[in-house]
């Protein structure tokens, strides 16, 4: 996820202790002393930068090896090492050389190095010429449609270095494009039959689709090119995958939040010629879109109410119903989805208000894993992309912790008591269904 630019950490100077220690030696001495010090300091840390660059180097080697099992393990290493923010600081000068190989591996590789490859460039770098490098490789691989697994590190590699490395929405609009063939393919000339995406590769194009909106849909606001994806959506969330059904209820909350429903006015209309209408085309196309929105509602309110049954799965039923309840409060109210993840070290509160951010926070925590917390401590690019204020509790004034803690315990028990009166209205709901 790219390099954080480093930061000069002042120590604090031995002098003035020495000062005020009477051990009879002079200026000199502690000066001396003072010296001696640095210079070990800067040994270990020189060793320390040597051995890095020893493991790197190493872990460039077995790139070039013939043996597959061997490119694999160190892939393996180098993700892990870019996902939990070791060695960025050393590859700067030496990824043009680490991404032919990366490249070479998606292309000849087994499915398991081409997606180790795949993450590899997602972690470990966020130039935009890393993007225009390896974007043809990735485009390749969802036009050829191979297997499911490598098909999604494709999508993810794709949508995080277009995220990231992206100088234009044209560049952006491109990759939406390539992984909405994925979610709703469509035959062509060269192509005898329609694709189908299974549901595990449905759910992942799906969620792509809707990190990258969040960059796009300020740009975009004419509902007519909107129509045909929001439709679709719409109809996804009746599929038989709950992890699709997430998805795209996730795709279309976000939608309502940037208005991509909300019919243009005539003077937006007049400026934009793919939405100039006759004043009843242009009436039947609000009713439509006005339909539109009633459906969707209706399905999110039956999701948010589902009833388990017989060996239902509850965790995955339960964050169905969470997710569903949440966006029909936004859809009905305005009431925007709320969430605080400490950042361990820092005594920090990273903070997501809107669907936007939850959407984004979502995606780059699970494609960054294990290593998410130690990016959100320290790496600055990903501070920028957010755009979320990390407010740092080690910082506040005993008055402050107190009101903190304080509002916090109050949103925890009027969370308990939407919970609760939730449950109470999903049980209605099943009687009245059972015995309506």
């Amino acid at each position: 996820m790219g390099k954080k630019s480093k930061r000069n950490k002042g120590g604090r100077g031995g002098g003035g202790a020495d000062d005020q220690l009477d051990f009879g030696s002079d200026a000199d001495s502690v000066a001396s002393m003072s010296t001696a010090l640095s210079d070990l300091q800067l040994a270990q840390a020189t060793e320390h930068v040597s051995s890095q660059e020893f493991v790197l180097d190493k872990y460039m080697d077995d790139l070039y090896e013939k043996r597959g099992s061997t490119r694999e393990k160190a892939l393996g290493a180098l993700v892990d090492a870019f996902e939990s923010f070791v060695l960025l600081g050393l590859v700067e000068n030496k990824y043009v050389t680490l991404l032919s190989q990366f490249t070479n591996s998606i292309k000849k590789g087994s499915t398991k190095e081409a997606c180790l490859a795949c993450r590899a460039i997602g972690a470990g770098s966020s130039s935009h010429e890393i993007m225009d490098e390896s974007e043809p490789q990735l485009l390749r691989i969802l036009q050829t449609w191979p297997d499911a697994p490598k098909m999604i590190c494709a999508l993810d590699c794709l949508t995080v270095i277009t995220f990231v490395g992206a100088t234009d929405l044209a560049e952006t609009q491109l990759s939406m494009s390539a992984i909405w063939d994925v979610i709703h393919p469509k035959s062509g000339s060269n192509v005898g039959i329609v694709r189908k995406p299974k549901p595990p590769l449905l759910a992942a194009a799906v969620s792509a689709w809707a990190f990258l909106l969040t960059t796009v849909g300020s740009s975009r606001r004419s509902t007519d090119s909107w129509k045909e994806p929001i439709t679709f959506l719409t109809s996804l969330l009746e599929a038989e995958d709950r992890a699709v059904r997430i998805a795209a209820g996730e795709a279309l909350a976000l939608c309502f939040e940037l208005k991509l429903l909300d019919v243009s006015t005539s003077k937006e209309a007049n400026v934009d010629s793919d939405v100039r209408k006759t004043s009843g085309s242009k009436n039947q196309f609000f009713l439509n879109m006005q339909a539109l929105k009633a459906k969707i509602f209706g399905l999110v309110y039956n999701l948010s109410m589902e009833a388990g049954g017989r060996g239902a799965d509850k965790k995955n039923l339960n964050d169905q119903r969470d997710l569903f309840q949440r966006i029909s409060d936004f859809i009905k109210s305005g009431e925007r989805p709320e969430e605080s993840l400490r950042i361990s070290g820092k005594n920090g509160i990273l903070r997501v208000t809107s669907w936007r951010e939850s959407i984004q926070l979502n995606y780059l925590r699970r494609f960054l894993g294990r290593g998410f917390l130690k990016h959100a401590q320290d790496n600055d690019l990903l501070h920028d992309i957010f755009d979320i204020k990390i407010d740092c509790v080690e910082n506040m004034s005993t008055t402050e912790k107190k009101i903190f803690r304080s509002e916090e315990e109050k949103g925890r028990a009027l969370k308990l008591n939407k919970e609760r009166r939730l449950a109470q209205e999903r049980k209605q709901y099943i009687l009245n269904d059972q015995y309506g």
